[in-house]
């Protein structure tokens, strides 16, 4: 089976490294994002699918939009291939690429659809506190995850699981499922199967401005907001006039935050604890920060360092 592989950043690379030794499978190209500028010195960096496939003497295609690049389309064409698959590409396909190859194309998503359909499902999971997650091959067609699903497997989220963490598990998981796909695929056994859209959830673009902690939220809330937005765009608060980044926290039940107000602190020494909640009913407890421009480090060490007491606030 001769497959043009389309992905981008790490989550997809489980998929390509399973389809590189995968016996029946040919892949005869691999298409993904173009290199981009990185860090301080804005250092081209490249794409971890690139990376790999070049490693293997793959082909590499970079089109800025697949949809505006009918060279690369036409290249793609050229290869014959019998089907597409894509793992967090981040574009919305065509018909000219949907109909290429005969098999269709077959995408990993990253959740149980129709559930968080959308590019940060692994992301809204958590954020939303969900205990049971996993992953979809489906059907492409020109909707945003709205194809024919084919198979799925769960996946168990535990309550300090972060985002990075549960990426990588559902990457290792789907890697899997795309080959049993493929194979059912080439044995004719596939029963593909519609999505109840009445059921779709969607899972939205992260964005910088939704890592602002709100202390009046409930802890768990914010607890899943801090481990739903690793490593980006992270979640942060300020203390004394200075950001500060909060890395890793564990909600603290009342804490003795009953008479406080939502960004008091309650404890200060061995443990920093944070009033939060409506009225402050509720408590948070910090266990790694980073302030600005310094490395992330236990919260009680920056706590003796900033000398915070009971009584001050943080936040806004």
């Amino acid at each position: 089976m001769r497959i043009i592989f389309l992905g981008t950043p790490e989550f997809a690379v489980p998929t390509l490294e399973k389809l590189l030794a995968w016996p029946a499978g040919q892949v005869v190209a691999a298409v993904c994002q173009p290199d981009r500028p990185s860090g301080r010195g804005h250092k081209l960096l490249v794409p971890p699918v690139k990376r790999l496939a070049l490693g293997h003497g793959i082909p590499v295609l970079q089109p800025e939009r697949l949809s505006r690049s009918p060279e690369t389309v036409e290249a793609m064409r050229e290869l014959s291939p019998d089907v597409l698959v894509m793992v967090a590409f981040g574009q919305i396909l065509k018909p000219v690429v949907l109909d290429m190859a005969a098999y269709g194309v077959v995408n990993l998503h990253g959740s149980l659809l129709p559930r968080y359909r959308g590019p940060a499902p692994v992301n809204w999971a958590i954020i939303n506190g969900e205990t049971v997650t996993g992953v979809t091959t489906m059907f492409c067609d020109p909707g945003v995850d709205t194809g024919d699903m084919i198979l799925k497997r769960e996946v168990p989220v535990g309550p300090e699981t972060t985002a990075e963490e549960l990426a990588r598990t559902l990457a290792s998981v789907g890697a899997d499922l795309v080959v049993e796909t493929l194979e059912q695929i080439r044995a004719g056994t596939v029963k593909p199967q519609k999505q109840d859209d009445s059921r779709a959830t969607y899972a939205p673009l992260l964005k910088k401005e939704m890592g602002r902690i709100e202390w009046s939220k409930p802890a768990w809330e914010i607890h899943n907001l801090v481990r739903g937005l690793v490593p980006w765009p992270g979640t942060y608060t300020d203390f004394a006039g200075n950001p500060l980044k909060v890395l890793k926290t564990r909600p603290a039940g009342s804490a003795g935050a009953a008479r406080a107000v939502p960004g008091q602190v309650v404890a200060a020494g061995e443990k920093v604890i944070i009033a939060c909640g409506q009225g402050g009913q509720e408590a948070i407890e910090l266990l790694e920060v980073q302030p600005a421009n310094r490395a992330r480090l236990p919260a009680r060490d920056w706590a003796n360092g900033v000398r915070l007491k009971p009584g001050l606030t943080i936040g806004s």
